[in-house]
């Protein structure tokens, strides 16, 4: 098995509910030198799109449809000549942004998406968005968790179509069921695992946050 993940960060902005803030996103690149599945293409099409070079893009996958996720998306499938997959319960954020247009396909639990030899398993894990979708790649010993978990707790729940209790289910009865060993790569900021966040879960109901 020769498959591999890359990671590109971009920069742009995300806006909802009235405001707008500069954020820095992860984008996901899992592949071999011939194939290749991006998660995420956030921001910039062309940044995207060189990361990939003459690689056959299998797919572009979209852990949720937050603008800072998405609003690039269309571009970059377009560029890489590739079907974006989104989970319908987040159809109406993707409305916001491309009214005319639908996702080419629709995500739903136990979807695989296989590249390279490995397989990315969708799981749903809703809460910061109600169709938050994680990938879990046992081969590469990897979940991309978009914005459902991050490096000292999850995502953010206090804006439109979030819930907390929601998402703290989700990180209790989905990720951290995966091996402790496993790799948290986040929609932002740095990488995880499992194991270094699933003590902090009590601590988090208790925040609140």
């Amino acid at each position: 098995m020769n498959a591999r993940i890359e990671n590109l960060v971009t920069s742009g902005t995300f806006s909802l509910d009235g405001g707008t803030w500069d954020v820095d996103n992860n984008v996901w690149i899992v592949g071999d030198d011939r194939e290749v599945i991006v998660i995420d293409p956030a921001h910039d099409p062309a940044a995207v799109a060189a990361a990939v070079g003459d690689r056959n893009t299998i797919a572009v996958l979209l852990t949720h449809g937050h603008d800072d996720h998405i609003r690039a998306a269309r571009e970059t499938a377009d560029l890489l000549q590739a079907p974006i997959s989104l989970n319908p319960a987040d159809r109406m954020l993707w409305d916001a942004v491309y009214p005319d247009v639908a996702p080419d396909r629709e995500i739903t639990e136990g979807d695989e998406f296989e590249v390279a030899g490995v397989t990315l398993t969708a799981r749903s894990t809703p809460g910061h968005s109600p169709g938050s979708t994680c990938f879990v790649a046992p081969e590469l010993n990897a979940v991309f968790a978009g914005d459902t978990l991050f490096q000292g707790g999850p995502g953010a729940t206090g804006r439109s179509y979030s819930s907390f209790d929601t998402i703290i289910e989700s990180i209790r009865n989905v990720l951290f069921e995966l091996p402790a060993e496993t790799v948290v790569h986040t929609g932002h900021g740095p990488t995880t695992t499992i194991g270094a966040e699933s003590p902090n879960l009590e601590e988090w109901i208790a925040r609140g946050h």
